[in-house]
């Protein structure tokens, strides 16, 4: 009798079974796969031979998953922005945009080797929104799983505030890597404008999300690639608007800076869930094989053949 991975049937319960569906084909189910770094997988139904099915991506409990997105998140923010507001205008030695794009990247590089195993490493609501979309990700799971990145975010944004008030002449009106259009972009982009950026470079950062984590790419790659993706991104949008791509990335200092900032959080919000649901979207649209339908393993066929008083010999 073959054995499935992490499925718990008993020799009874199988034959039993096998005798009741025997030449009944499986199909390929979309499962909700947190265990490869927010891919998803088509497995074949192991509903066909067992009534309970243990998948060894949905075994970790959501509080733990939640937990690693809450440590992602922080993470995220705390080197990203932290880069941003400790070093890249370091006198002589300041890593300027290009370190802090690097940054950004690294952080979600590292996460997704850390953790992308255990929640997915989404890290982002703009990302799980868009996983939803794409279908690799129940909606039961957002709001928990963005309650967790918000509060994340936030939390590292406090430990930053901490680090960065111990230098005398620490202002928080410098921004405190905040993001913000009109006056408050770095490059004085218009409303408009920097609403544009945060949609097309959220959707085309779900777009290589979506492509990089389908089991049809190179396995094991998939963080290099989104790492490299976002660094990328923050190169064309920090003049922009501070670069976001990522509500809870923005939340976390604007909540100290005030005013101004909270103000306009609004847009770093709506343009990235936007962006970002619309990419999973057209990626699951478009380029996602549609289910198909798959002959039973040639050994289930035996079975069901000795089940039914057939002989192999």
């Amino acid at each position: 009798m073959p054995v499935y991975p992490g499925v718990l049937i008993s020799p009874f319960h199988a034959l039993t079974t096998i005798l009741a569906k025997k030449r009944r084909k499986l199909v390929l189910t979309p499962v909700f796969d947190n265990w490869n770094f927010c891919q998803f997988s088509r497995i074949p139904s192991r509903s066909t031979y067992v009534d309970e099915v243990y998948l060894q991506g949905d075994s970790m409990h959501l509080s733990k998953r939640a937990t690693a997105e809450f440590l992602g998140t922080f993470w995220l923010v705390f080197g990203g922005c932290g880069s941003a507001v400790l070093a890249a205008a370091f006198p002589q030695l300041g890593i300027g945009f290009y370190g802090v794009a690097l940054a950004f990247g690294l952080t979600v590089l590292t996460m997704a080797y850390a953790i992308g195993h255990v929640s997915g490493c989404h890290l982002n609501p703009a990302v799980s929104f868009g996983l939803v979309a794409g279908r690799r990700f129940p909606v039961s799971e957002l709001l928990p799983y963005i309650i967790a990145q918000v509060t994340g975010g936030i939390a590292a944004a406090g430990v930053l505030y901490v680090v960065a008030s111990g230098k005398a002449g620490f202002d928080l009106s410098s921004g405190f890597a905040s993001n913000g259009y009109a006056e408050h972009s770095p490059g004085g982009y218009s409303l408009i404008a920097c609403f544009v950026a945060e949609v097309v470079l959220t959707f085309f950062f779900l777009m290589i999300i979506m492509g990089a984590t389908d089991k049809r790419a190179p396995a094991g790659f998939a963080p290099i690639a989104i790492g490299l993706g976002l660094t990328l991104i923050h190169l064309i949008g920090i003049p922009v608007t501070n670069l976001s791509v990522n509500p809870a990335r923005s939340t976390g200092p604007a909540i100290f800076v005030g005013g101004w900032a909270t103000a306009q959080l609004w847009l770093f919000w709506v343009a990235p869930i936007i962006g970002g649901t619309l990419g999973g979207a057209l990626y699951a649209a478009m380029f996602e094989p549609a289910a198909t339908v798959a002959e039973p393993p040639a050994v289930d066929k035996g079975r069901a053949a000795i089940a039914s008083g057939k002989s192999n010999r």
